[in-house]
Parts: structure tokens; C-alpha cells; sequence
């Protein structure tokens, strides 16, 4: 069962797929991540596996979270999240390798963009920007955004210069084309959200249209051998109907 991987984007290269088609790939060093806690329903209220990943400095650290990591019987990890289940697993060893994942698996990553400080609403919002001739003062500016006195404010989601990027982001159905065991690395489809060096979070894809194409297929399929079944069993029924009606008696002729 695959629950997901902390990591680290290590950057970007190329290869070459079976068919020999060149795609460009994320590498993400996976590996030497740690079980910190195994959350049930019965004590948490909900199913989750705590894992952790990077080394982190005790220094850092408050007493309670040091005190959970002695607990655990690991050294500090930097990076730690929780993976959702809908049941508690069965006691054992989880699996949290770069083997639970495998070629041709579709998986979401999530990261932090990367920060751009504060922009203006052409690079924020793509607005188009007001006139470019020289008798124009406001080139890049975004305009009036009053509304008169009712309702004398400014509406919500008014697209205004600010912060940009720093933020959670999450990219999905992407899909695995290469997972090395001995380097402990995953080679991902596309870019995914972060800087070189930041962290990130793998986890099977939620939404797989390619999962949901096959199932359809197979469910196709299914229907369509019933379909024949069910025809392969009407024939015998029909020939029997066929023969007792060629076999049955004329009626006597009445006599003079």
C-alpha cells in the first residue's frame, strides 16, 4: 500500500522513456524517511502515519517536540508531515521507500512556490495594463477600484498589487518514470512546485483520469463478455423451441 514520501527537489534533467521519447523529469531524493507515530481512531479520532524527513538540530527544537522524537527513537527531523488513511494499518512495518512506488503510477506533489516579493498586478493578476503612450502616467497600474458611495468599499477578490508566491501548491497526475532503489531518488514527469533544495510531499494522485480511463475500459469489457454469455446461452434454448415445434403432431383427418 502506498501512503506517500517526504523529499527533497533535488532539480530537473531529461529521459528517455521505452518508446524513446525524450521527457523532461523532477529528481526527488526520497529516501531515509522515518516513522515517527502511527495515529489510530480509537486514541487520535482519525487513521495517520506521522513520518519524518531531514535532519534537524536539537537546538531548534522546544522540549514537547525533542520529547517526541526521544519518544520515537530517531534523531530531529526538519521535515515532518502526516499521511491520511481511511482505516488503521494492521501492526507491522509500513512501507515508506521509493519501492512503493513504481514506473507508469500517477502521484500529486505538493511544495511551496517559489517567492517573488511584492508585484504589481500586470505580473500578478496578468491584467493587461492601461495605455502605452506617452501621454499616460499610469502604464502598469490597475485603475480606479471605488465603487460611489454604495457600498462605499472595495469588493472582495479585487485584484490588487502584493505578495506574490510563498504558497502552498499542489500539482496533480503526475506520473512516476523512473524509481532508483540504490540512489534512493524518484524521477517525476514535469516540474513540480519549490525551489531546488525545498521540500515536498508525494502521495498517490487523488484524481487519475488514466486510472478512471482503464477502469472504464475493464468495466466495458466485463459488460461485453456478460453481453455474450448471455447470447451463448439463449442459442441452445432457441434450437430446443425450434425442434419441439418441427415435431409436433398433424391433426387427424375427420372421416366420411
Amino acid at each position: 500500500m502506498s501512503i506517500g514520501l517526504l523529499g527533497k527537489k533535488i532539480g530537473m534533467t531529461s529521459v528517455y522513456d521505452a518508446n524513446g521519447r525524450l521527457h523532461p523529469v523532477t529528481v526527488i531524493a526520497a529516501g531515509d524517511n522515518v516513522v515517527l507515530r502511527r495515529l489510530t481512531n480509537e486514541n487520535d479520532g482519525y487513521s495517520a502515519v506521522q513520518t519524518g524527513f531531514g535532519s534537524q538540530k536539537e537546538s531548534r527544537l522546544n522540549k514537547s517536540q525533542l520529547g517526541e522524537f526521544k519518544k520515537a527513537g530517531v534523531e530531529p527531523k526538519r521535515f515532518v508531515r502526516e499521511f491520511r488513511l481511511t482505516a488503521d494499518l494492521p501492526e507491522g512495518e509500513i512501507d515508506i521507500s521509493v519501492a512503493q512506488f513504481q514506473p507508469g503510477d500517477f502521484v500529486d506533489v505538493i511544495g511551496r512556490s517559489k517567492g517573488k516579493g511584492f508585484q504589481g498586478v500586470m505580473k500578478k493578476h496578468n491584467f493587461h495594463g492601461q495605455g502605452a503612450a506617452h501621454g499616460s502616467k499610469t502604464h502598469r497600474r490597475n485603475g480606479a477600484v471605488g465603487n460611489r458611495s454604495t457600498p462605499g468599499r472595495i469588493w472582495k477578490n479585487m485584484g490588487m498589487p502584493g505578495h506574490l508566491g510563498d504558497e502552498r501548491v499542489t500539482v496533480q497526475n503526475l506520473q512516476v518514470m523512473q524509481v532508483r532503489e540504490a540512489d534512493k531518488v524518484i524521477l517525476i514527469s514535469g516540474a513540480v512546485p519549490g525551489c531546488n533544495g525545498s521540500y515536498v510531499v508525494v502521495r498517490p494522485a487523488i484524481k487519475n483520469p488514466a486510472a478512471q480511463t482503464q477502469l472504464h475500459k475493464a468495466h466495458a469489457k466485463e459488460d461485453k463478455t456478460a453481453h455474450k454469455k448471455a447470447e451463448a446461452a439463449k442459442k441452445p434454448e432457441e434450437k430446443k423451441a425450434d425442434a419441439g415445434a418441427e415435431k409436433k403432431p398433424e391433426p387427424a383427418k375427420e372421416a366420411k
